[in-house]
């Protein structure tokens, strides 16, 4: 047998797919659980969570950031919108949306206003004033003059060829009746507002699927012959309401609608609620539609450098720079497609826009090539497949430089991602229940855990050394299958493993107990720092499994920085 030695000093590919341990260019391990690869290169026992509330119901959380000193947790479960400050309920509102609608909803955040979209319902207002926070439809700006609501209209697809024949109506002089030359009234068009004979109509009454009653705020002028030329409302409850939605160079923008997947509304310039286009001047509002060879379905839109538009088949951006309806730059550069059938919502990592692709298998970076030209839509995980489970939820914490990703099945995959030092390194969180939810705020990461039959509000916290104050975990660091001098080895024997630790009271090899000095199990200690050891391994003839396995699941800290072995192998 030959002699070796192998020293593994940075684990900056974390746990790695088993297709990849034949690669001798990976700093991976074949298992990384409940550990993150630290700035160098290292391993520590991730932060333990402190729980300060309970919800009736799983749910969604939600940053909201007022000021640099005032930010606030939203929990939207079933039926509540609950609001926390300094881990203290703070406010319980009612909200329309029930537990099934919870996934589909979108928001957007200015100061101290959060606007939230959804496809089945009129967008809501969220604000926070002095005197506290009121909930709120949102209201297009109504003109002064004329009493018009600056709504956006439009001609969808099966209006066309429709006619309208307008009559006096009974109810009175601003009312008429509208029969259409062939069936295209539902019950769910009341409500609506109608462009025609240039005013405003509101549908106040269906009578069949040729007729309904309008009602418009001034009187009109009936016309000679049946109208071809009118225009509904883009939004409503037969059309459906906005999908997506963000702020971008002081416009509102919504992306797509149940009956306008591609459809791309930009409000007027510092005016949100104004969507009147108008005759096209410079600070008007924008309507666009994607067009391409294949369906596009809006999933998400994005302000960054460019406004991004993330479908269900592709990545698109818009980089007119300043954005005017005259100049408006668009082209499709990626072709990975979104997950359209929840809100993942993407996350800005060092410059770029991190996205779940839809086949919820690859995590995306979006970023600009070095011509800020193209984008480009590299993949955070392709190494790390298997850590994929249908991700639910996603946060990322710049402070602490980790992407958390929420998976269905309950665990939690997390990505320490630090491009200057070259870490990229996936782990997985496990805890004693199942993550549900994942946001960050002002540098603290929060979850929804089920814990039996609670669901817990909890924080990662520096000070918990386990879970919830009750839950232990254990931690587990697994080299991937040795090779020497190229090979792959078939049997070896290792005679000693060595890890150079840091600020460590625990920490088994191969199921060997390390044991340390009493005094560092002292409140006041940090821990051992230097080299521990373990000898005499054994023999093993399966050359597939890891050599050494760290672990402990004592609630102690633990940061190792490298790992040495010397034996013989044969191949």
């Amino acid at each position: 047998m030959t002699e070796f030695m192998k020293t593994q000093n940075s684990f900056a590919d974390g746990e790695v797919s088993a297709e990849f341990f034949i690669r001798d260019n990976l700093n991976g391990l074949s298992r990384l659980e409940n550990m993150d690869v630290i700035a160098g290169g290292g391993l520590r026992r991730r932060r333990g969570l402190q729980s300060f509330a309970t919800l009736n119901s799983s749910g969604r959380l939600i940053p909201f950031s007022v000021s640099e000193s005032e930010n606030y947790l939203l929990a939207l479960i079933d039926g509540h919108l609950k609001i926390y400050n300094n881990y203290e309920l703070v406010r319980d509102l009612l909200v329309i949306w029930d537990f099934a609608d919870i996934e589909k909803i979108q928001y957007a955040q200015r100061f101290g206003t959060m606007i939230f979209v959804h496809p089945d319902y009129r967008p809501y207002v969220l604000t926070k004033t002095d005197s506290g926070f009121q909930l709120s439809e949102f209201a297009f700006e109504v003109n002064d003059a004329d009493m018009f609501e600056n709504m956006p209209f439009m001609k969808f697809d099966d209006a066309t060829g429709v006619k309208i024949t307008v009559t006096k109506n009974s109810a009175g002089n601003n009312y008429a009746t509208f029969t259409t030359n062939k069936d295209f009234w539902r019950a769910d068009n009341v409500g609506t507002r109608i462009m025609l004979l240039d005013k405003q109509w509101q549908i106040t009454e269906y009578t069949s699927p040729t007729v309904v009653t309008a009602y418009t705020n001034s009187q009109y002028t009936l016309p000679s012959k049946p109208v071809s030329d009118w225009s509904e409302s883009a939004f409503s409850a037969r059309r459906g309401w906005p999908c997506s939605i963000t702020f971008h160079q002081d416009r509102l923008v919504f992306g797509g609608s149940k009956s306008w997947p591609s459809g791309i509304w930009m409000s007027c310039v510092g005016r949100h609620n104004n969507f009147n286009v108008g005759t096209g001047l410079d600070d008007e509002a924008i309507f666009l539609t994607l067009i391409s060879e294949q369906r596009q379905q809006i999933c998400t839109v994005v302000s960054s450098d460019n406004l991004q538009i993330l479908t269900n088949v592709g990545e698109w951006a818009i980089s007119s720079k300043p954005l005017t309806p005259s100049v408006v730059d668009v082209k499709q550069h990626t072709a990975v497609g979104s997950v359209a059938s929840r809100y993942l919502p993407p996350q800005k990592i060092e410059g770029a826009t991190v996205f779940i692709s839809n086949t919820e298998k690859d995590i995306r970076e979006l970023s600009l090539d070095a011509l800020g030209e193209n984008y480009n839509a590299r993949d955070l995980c392709a190494a790390s497949k298997h850590l994929m489970n249908t991700p639910i939820d996603l946060s990322y914490n710049e402070d602490t430089r980790q992407l958390y990703v929420v998976m269905i099945n309950g665990d939690m995959a997390t990505l320490n991602q630090n491009s200057a030092l070259g870490i990229s390194a996936w782990a997985r969180y496990k805890t004693a229940g199942q993550f549900k939810s994942v946001a960050t705020i002002g540098g603290v990461t929060y979850v929804i855990v089920q814990r039996g039959e609670e669901y817990c509000l909890e924080r990662f916290s520096d000070d918990a050394l386990n879970d919830a104050n009750s839950y232990d975990f254990a931690y587990t660091a697994a080299s991937l299958p040795l090779h020497a001098s190229g090979h792959n080895v078939r049997t070896f024997r290792i005679r000693k493993i060595s890890a150079r630790i840091l600020n460590t009271k625990t920490l088994f090899i191969n199921g060997t107990r390390v044991e340390f000095p009493n005094e560092i199990y002292a409140s006041d200690s940090n821990g051992y720092t230097g080299d521990v050891s373990v000898n005499l391994l054994g023999t093993h003839h399966n050359g597939t499994v890891a050599p050494w396995v760290i672990s402990s699941d004592e609630q102690f800290p633990a940061t190792i920085l490298s790992v040495s072995m010397s034996g013989s192998y044969m191949v």
